[in-house]
């Protein structure tokens, strides 16, 4: 199994034992933090009250992420205009993390939309679906005009694919080039964010990331299972003009720069 060039496969240590019953304690009080607030969250999205909505979903995800054991800090100002947000891409819990300190909504592939329990929840926290094919390229385009034109700031993982944490593979330019359509360009807005995970004393330093061909549910048991504090850093750039850029591949590649140099693991 190999997530990128030159990278092995990720080993994880399975609970043993008792290990088990703090599994199903913290997995019960996640579950329990995030469908308390689900039916309240879509309500208010429904009812037109976006902003009370995102608070709670930042709620749900900082209370996750303390049961899980792991502490946010976040270094520079988040941005407060509408947008884009694009972030290196570690491990799922990614976006648990950026909503937890900033109100930012998903940009997820279409099929996620119809995922047993994550499906739901991504409903309900208005992420925004696009179908990643080159024949829905005008669609996609006008999905983003219109849900930043409502103000919101969405999230792309350029990177394409999550990594061990401790690199920044390179940016897909194909990503940025909605940013550059004449009706968004001039007004559009992008801040770059560099997340550093730490893991708990004795653990690899990759241990959140999630990557190559380990399950889901395998790397979410074993981190309910650790014990000890592990932390992210989210450190958040000066916002770029897109305008500003001669084209997507030039914005790519700054971007790319920029949460590069904000990696310190």
């Amino acid at each position: 199994m190999r997530a990128w060039a030159g990278e092995t496969e990720q080993v994880l240590v399975p609970p043993q034992g008792l290990q088990w019953l703090r599994v199903a304690f913290r997995a019960f009080l996640i579950l329990l933090a995030v469908f308390a607030l689900i039916g309240p969250m879509f309500l208010l999205r429904k009812l037109g009250f976006k902003r009370q909505s995102q608070q709670l979903v930042r709620l749900a995800c900082r209370s996750s992420l303390r049961v899980a054991g792991l502490t946010v800090t976040v270094e520079g100002e988040p941005m407060h205009r509408s947008g884009a947000v694009v972030a290196n891409h570690a491990s799922w819990m990614d976006i648990f993390v950026l909503n937890a300190v900033h109100r930012v909504f998903f940009v997820a592939k279409s099929e996620v939309r119809s995922w047993p329990v994550i499906g739901l929840v991504a409903r309900a926290v208005g992420t925004v679906f696009i179908r990643r094919n080159a024949l829905d390229a005008s669609n996609q385009v006008d999905t983003i005009l219109d849900r930043i034109g409502q103000g919101d700031r969405l999230l792309f993982f350029p990177e394409g694919t999550s990594t061990d944490g401790r690199r920044v593979l390179p940016f897909k330019s194909t990503l940025f080039a909605a940013f550059f359509d004449k009706n968004l360009k001039e007004a559009m807005w992008l801040q770059p964010v560099t997340l550093n995970y730490r893991a708990p004393e004795g653990r690899d330093p990759g241990f959140y990331a999630w990557w190559g061909e380990t399950g889901f549910a395998e790397h979410l048991v074993a981190i309910l299972a650790h014990v000890g504090a592990g932390e992210v850093h989210a450190v958040f750039h000066p916002p770029l003009k897109v305008s500003d850029f001669e084209d997507r591949k030039v914005l790519a590649k700054r971007t790319e720069e920029l949460v590069r140099s904000g990696l310190s693991v």
